[in-house]
This record gives C-alpha cells, sequence and structure tokens, in this order.
C-alpha cells in the first residue's frame, strides 16, 4: 500500500501571514487523533500519524478500511444513526470505545469527508459541566450590572474559574480590526494587559474568518510537534493534495501565531468568538504559561460563556444608545419646540443650549443670508467661511459627519481646537448656507501591546514582511485632531433639526414672499383703478374736443372754400385726417383696455355662426377687396362670445387691409386638434389638446423677425399712410386668447403671405 502525507508545507516558508492558508495546514495537534471519512462510502480516507499511539493502529492498517472493521459492526451501525440524526449536537458527541478506552469524536463536514477528531475522556469519564450554576451565575451578573463592560469582567472571572487558565481577557475590535483588551482577570503574578491595544496585524483576515466559522478553539502546548495527516496514493499520485480543517478543533496551528505565542511567553490557549449581527465583534482569548489540555466538556462550558456574553453584547450597546438617544431627543424637542414657536428663531434662540445638547457638541453654527449665528464654542467668522465654503461645494445635498475632520480637509488642522469632529448639513443647494454641529479635539493616549508598526518590517532580502512581534514593552501612542466619535442618535437628531429648519425658513421666506406680494398686488390695483380712470377720461373727454375739430374743419372746408387758399385748405384737411386718426387710436385703447378689464362671462358658442356674424359684418369690405374666404367646420366652444367675435374682426380684416394690390384676397380659415407639448409656449398644458383654428392669406406677409414682436401694443411694420391702423389689433388678439387660456402665433414670409393659428383649450373647464 502506497500512501503519503497531505502536509502544507508551504505553510511553514510564508512570508505574508495575511495571505496564509491556515485552514489546511495537513496537520493536527497531537492530544488526538483524525480520521477522514469519505461522505458516501464511510472508508476512511485520512488518517493522521499518531493513530497508533491511541489505538495501536498506524495509518496504514486503517486507510481504506471502513469503521466498522475497527470498532465493530455494533458501535458502526449507531454512528451511522448519530451522524445522520446529530452530527453538529457538540454537547452530545458520539463516544467510539477501543479495547475498553472511550474516545470523544467531534464530528464536521469538509467537501465529500467527514472528519472525526477522537480525543480520550480523561479518566474515562464524561466531565460534565454544572449548567444550572452557570446559568444562575450568568443571570446574577446580568442583574447585578447594567454596563457591558461590567458584565464583561464577570465573564472574564467566571470563564477563568471553570476553566483554570493563568489568564482570561475580553478582547474587542474596533471598526479596522485593531483589538483592546476590555476586560482581564489573572493570576496575581502576571502583569495586567488590561486597556492595551493589539493592532489588527496580529490577527489577520483569514483567522478572523476561522474565528467565525468556528467558535471554539484550543492550542494545548505551543511547544507540540505538528502530526501529519496521510491519505492514499492513486496511481503514484496524491488523490486529494488538501484537506479543508477550518472547523477542526485539533487543527494545526499556523507556525507565524505560535512562534507570536512564544514571544508573549504563552504556553497554552483558549478562544472563545464573540460574534455580533454575523461579525466578529472579539474574543474570550485564555492564556496559560505552560502546556494545558481541558477537555471537551469543560470547553463547552467556556463556549457558554462566550454564548451568554454574546446574547448580552447587542442588548447592552443598544440600551447604551437608547440612553444617549432619550437625551438627545429631549434636546430635539426643546429645539423644536423653540423652532415652531418663534419665527425669528435663528436671530433670537440661536444660542439655546439644546442645540449643542441634542448632539452632544461643543459647538453650533448656523450660516444663513451671509451671516453667521454662533453657540458655545466655535471658530472665528474668519476661519469659519472657507470651512462652510468648502463643505457647501463638497456635500451641497448631502449631511456629512466626521470626528476627524483633517482625514477629508487637511487644510483645517487648526481647527482641531474647535471642530476636530463636525456634523454638516446644507440648508440650501447651490448656497453656502448651512448648519454646523462642533466637537473639540480630545486628545488620547493609545497603550499599545508593543509598536504597531513594527508589525511590517524588512527580511534579509530586504522584502516587507508581516511578522511575529517580538517585543510586547507597552509603546504609548498619542493621537490629536480627533474628537469622540458621533452616535447613531445624535446624527439622527442633528439631521431632524436641520429638516425642521430648512421647513422653518422656507415658510419664514414664503410668508415673507406672501406679505410683499399682497403690498404690491395692492398697489397694482390702486395703480390699475388709476389708469382705469385715467384711461376713461382720456377716452371720452378727449372725444368730444376731436369731434369739435373734425365739425370745425369741415365747416372750414365746405363754407369757406372759394375763399381759402391751396395751403389752407392742405393745413386744414390735414388738421381734420390728424384727428380721425386720433379718435380711431383712442377707440383702440379703449377696446384693448376692456379686453383685459372686462368680467369674463363664458358662454357656450357655435364658432360658425360667430364666423358667419363677422363675415356679414365685413360684407362690404369683402366685397370691395374681392376676397375669397373658405372655412371648414369649426367647434362649438365655452368662449367669451363678444371677445372671439373681435378676435375674429382683427383677424379677418388685416388680412384684407395687407392684401397683395395685384391679386385677389384668399383667405383660407382651417381647424386641427393638437396635444399642447406640440405647442411652444410657457402658460400651455403640455398635458392637454387644443383646437388648433388656423387663417391662412397670400398677402404681403413680413419678415421672420417679427412673428413674435407683431403682437406688441403699437407695433407697425408698414407706413401708416399706405396701410392705416394703431397697431393694437394684434395686440388686442393676444389679449383675447390670455383671457381664454389660449395662445396665439404668426408664421410668415414676406411676398409669399401669413398664417395665424389661435388655440383654444379642447376641455376650457380644466
Amino acid at each position: 500500500m502506497n500512501i503519503t502525507d497531505i502536509v502544507n508545507r508551504d505553510v511553514v516558508n510564508l512570508s505574508n501571514c495575511e495571505s496564509e492558508p491556515i485552514h489546511i495546514p495537513g496537520s493536527i495537534q497531537p492530544h488526538g487523533f483524525l480520521l477522514g471519512l469519505n461522505f458516501d462510502s464511510h472508508l476512511i480516507g485520512f488518517c493522521s500519524a499518531n493513530s497508533d499511539d491511541f489505538i495501536k493502529l498506524p495509518p496504514e492498517k486503517l486507510l481504506g478500511k471502513s469503521l466498522a472493521e475497527i470498532f465493530g459492526t455494533n458501535q458502526y451501525d449507531s454512528f451511522v444513526s448519530y451522524l445522520r440524526d446529530e452530527k453538529t449536537d457538540q454537547a452530545r458527541p458520539f463516544v467510539f470505545i477501543y479495547e475498553e478506552i472511550s474516545y470523544n469524536a467531534s464530528i464536521n463536514v469538509s467537501g465529500g469527508n467527514v472528519i472525526l477528531e477522537l480525543e480520550p475522556l480523561p479518566d474515562e469519564q464524561l466531565d460534565l459541566p454544572n449548567l444550572f450554576s452557570q446559568t444562575k451565575n450568568f443571570v446574577s451578573f446580568m442583574e447585578q450590572h447594567s454596563s457591558l463592560l461590567e458584565l464583561c469582567n464577570d465573564i472574564a472571572v467566571e470563564t477563568r474559574r471553570i476553566t483554570g487558565y493563568d489568564r482570561v481577557m475580553i478582547y474587542r475590535f474596533d471598526e479596522e480590526y485593531n483589538g483592546e483588551v476590555v476586560a482581564e482577570n489573572k493570576r496575581e503574578d502576571l502583569v495586567s494587559f488590561a486597556r492595551q491595544k493589539y493592532p489588527h496585524t496580529d490577527i489577520p483576515a483569514q483567522a478572523r474568518e476561522l474565528y467565525l466559522r468556528s467558535p471554539l478553539r484550543m492550542i494545548a502546548d505551543v511547544n507540540y510537534e505538528p502530526v501529519p495527516i496521510f491519505t492514499l496514493n492513486d496511481n503514484g499520485e496524491k488523490s486529494n493534495k488538501s484537506l479543508d480543517l477550518g472547523l477542526s478543533g485539533l487543527r494545526s496551528v499556523s507556525p507565524i501565531h505560535i512562534e507570536y505565542l512564544k514571544n508573549m511567553g504563552v504556553g497554552a490557549t483558549l478562544t472563545v468568538s464573540l460574534i455580533k449581527n454575523k461579525k466578529l465583534w472579539g474574543l474570550i482569548a485564555c492564556h496559560h504559561y505552560g502546556p494545558k489540555i481541558i477537555p471537551h466538556y469543560t470547553r463547552l462550558a467556556a463556549l457558554l460563556q462566550g454564548h451568554f456574553l454574546t446574547s448580552q453584547i447587542a442588548v447592552r450597546e443598544v440600551a447604551e444608545e437608547f440612553e444617549i438617544a432619550q437625551a438627545s431627543d429631549k434636546a430635539l424637542l426643546k429645539s423644536l419646540a423653540l423652532l415652531h414657536e418663534n419665527e425669528d428663531f435663528i436671530g433670537e434662540k440661536h444660542t439655546s443650549e439644546s442645540l449643542l445638547n441634542l448632539a452632544n457638541a461643543h459647538g453650533f453654527v448656523i450660516f444663513s443670508q451671509g451671516k453667521f449665528y454662533k453657540n458655545g464654542l466655535v471658530p472665528s467668522e474668519e476661519e469659519l467661511t472657507p470651512l462652510m465654503m468648502s463643505l457647501s461645494e463638497k456635500y451641497p445635498n448631502a449631511g456629512f459627519h466626521t470626528d476627524q475632520l483633517i482625514n477629508y480637509f487637511p487644510e483645517y488642522e487648526k481647527l482641531s481646537k474647535y471642530a476636530a469632529g463636525i456634523i454638516y448639513h446644507s440648508l440650501a443647494a447651490g448656497t453656502p448656507d448651512g448648519v454646523l454641529w462642533l466637537r473639540a479635539e480630545r486628545p488620547e493616549t493609545i497603550n499599545w501591546a508593543g509598536n504597531p508598526h513594527k508589525a511590517v518590517s524588512l527580511d534579509d532580502d530586504g522584502i516587507v514582511r508581516l511578522s511575529p512581534r517580538k517585543s510586547f514593552e507597552l509603546w504609548l501612542e498619542e493621537v490629536k485632531n480627533k474628537s469622540a466619535k458621533w452616535r447613531k442618535a445624535e446624527i439622527s437628531s442633528s439631521a431632524a433639526f436641520t429638516f425642521a429648519l430648512q421647513k422653518h425658513i422656507n415658510f419664514h421666506y414664503v410668508r415673507m414672499q406672501e406679505n410683499k406680494s399682497r403690498i404690491l398686488n395692492e398697489e397694482l390695483k390702486a395703480a390699475n383703478k388709476e389708469l382705469a380712470n385715467l384711461n376713461w377720461i382720456s377716452t371720452h373727454d378727449l372725444k368730444e374736443p376731436l369731434r369739435k375739430i373734425q365739425i370745425f374743419a369741415s365747416k372750414v372746408l365746405d363754407r369757406e372754400n372759394p375763399d381759402l387758399s391751396v395751403q389752407v385748405k392742405d393745413s386744414v384737411e390735414r388738421m381734420r385726417f390728424a384727428a380721425e386718426k386720433m379718435q380711431l387710436l383712442i377707440e383702440d385703447i379703449l377696446t384693448y383696455s376692456k379686453t383685459g378689464n372686462t368680467e369674463k362671462v363664458f358662454e357656450e358658442v357655435d364658432l360658425n355662426g360667430l364666423l358667419n356674424n363677422v363675415l356679414d359684418e365685413l360684407r362690404d369690405n369683402i366685397d370691395e377687396k374681392n376676397a375669397f374666404i373658405t372655412a371648414t367646420e369649426l367647434p362649438t366652444l365655452k368662449v367669451i362670445p363678444f371677445q372671439v367675435h373681435q378676435l375674429f374682426v382683427n383677424l379677418i380684416t388685416n388680412a384684407l387691409k395687407f392684401a397683395k394690390h395685384d391679386a385677389p384676397p384668399v383667405i383660407t380659415i382651417g381647424l386641427e386638434e393638437v396635444q399642447g407639448d406640440s405647442i411652444l409656449a410657457d402658460k400651455v398644458h403640455k398635458a392637454e389638446s387644443y383646437y388648433a383654428i388656423s387663417l391662412v392669406d397670400n398677402g404681403i406677409g413680413f419678415e421672420k423677425e417679427y412673428e413674435q414682436r407683431i403682437f406688441d401694443v403699437f407695433q407697425r411694420l408698414h407706413p401708416a399712410h399706405k396701410y392705416p391702423g394703431t397697431g393694437i389689433g394684434l395686440a388686442i388678439c393676444k389679449k383675447i386668447m390670455e383671457n381664454h387660456k389660449g395662445h396665439i402665433k404668426a408664421d410668415s414670409e414676406l411676398g409669399i403671405g401669413s398664417k395665424f393659428t389661435i388655440y383654444f383649450p379642447a376641455k376650457p373647464e380644466q
């Protein structure tokens, strides 16, 4: 039979422990032996070299055999039944008996293999823990202490009592997985490790992953000789090059970790994982200064202590957070009450102590409309201004908080006295307006167990390597430019207050704008009333003298005609013409004024009948011009009748007036239903439909540049002596369409003709 070991010899030669494959060492610790069974056949495919030390059978006599051949059919059948029903129950391990010696069998599945780790029972008895006593003690601890750290101290004491190790520590990780000893119980002669920190390189990532997979780990003797695992050869080659021992308690230990423990003077360890929300929160680390093996059930008792503590970590942390949240919420409610009760909160109440308390801050700042409102310990305005500008540029629409401002803005290191940590919220995107909570620098001295930077070193070839630290002498590091961390409750309260402050500012601004609009509206009403009176006086009082001028001019021309010179006759004729023009202008101004001020009474009107009335009214002018007018069927709409009548009169009159001299006018009136999003106008509702009534003529037209300006008051494109008019007609048309929530537009080409389109809402009630 050809057998070979599966020892991963690369492990020993690794220079970087962060990539060390510690889950596949190919060897075990010697206080037990290992059998690896094929999952389906249960034939032994792997066997540790020390099987002969326990059951007097070397690997070559075990590999390829069935368990029934080794332990007998009855034990094998019981084992198969156990494997099927209870293979994961550590509290009830299967017990094999070989030559009257009992062996605890811890079982786990690895790939296609079932791994059995067998250890002899001490004195052949089950060393069962007193679970009632353990639970009773833990309940007592919970009742005595509300603090998580106090509970950790009690767990350290109880775990040492149960296990008998020289030192038991509760070890907690921070965000970067640097560890800190937060509780300790030890032999009196040992130096304390309490409050010391250990860099994250001491427990690399793959080791932390294994602590999550396997929460209990024992190293019985750091000076042990690793026991290789053997397997059968297939055609002279290894059938399995590795065996994942990530869940195995006997798994051989990384030589780098062994060296680390030796450097600390530790002889044996037991480690229990503390897991919170599927993440490694910390460890119960037990150290002994000589070899130490504790039985299976004593290990489970230590694991139970870990479960006890784990069950309380989240509860106690939430309770501590709740106390802070209560105080923060109380201050928030007081601040919100002040905000709602004071219209000028920013100016009058920004110094309230509750604004500091809601985030437990040392300083508070509101920057609004170019002015600072300060509360507590804050920098000068000259120092605050560039900080607020930087924050508003980088975080225009989002909140921001940090306990170390210099990590994001190194240029503001000088502000650490006031603002080592900040919470910032913008009040208005696109402006530097914002609100700021500040915390002063809290210098901190960290007690490192050895220089953490020495974990990275150069080997003889000058290559960077992560290696076990050889020195654990206390190494102090002073941390500056850092504040206390912001709690979730403080961050939430500051965000809630900022949101309320934004609403307050916006409401205050709207109120101011409403007051301004109301005053302006009243002024506009008064001005409109005065203009209406002035318009009335101007139009009506001017009509009478103009009429007299026309009458006197006619009399002079009729009665005195033979005696007048040609020059006088011409002057009087010009005077009469100017008076007529002035009277026409006054009448158009009055019509334009009425279009905007007349009460808007809408009626259902058949536009076909209305158009026929307009054509009858303009019949003489149409016949005189020999005009040809055609119209499609128009809809019935809810309109202001006399205004739409005026609208058609003005548009048709315009088409007749600006006809070519050498061709009779042709006017075509068409209809189309269109969607609002096809109309290029601001006041048109894009989702609504409109009736587009077009009037197309073959007149003289005008340049494209006048298509918008033509609707302005007094806008004339042609000489008055050639095309008489006041330039108000199309402005009246525009006003009429505005009254109907519609739109009018012009399209024209010089010498070709013009097209005027009027858009009426298809459902004017909307």
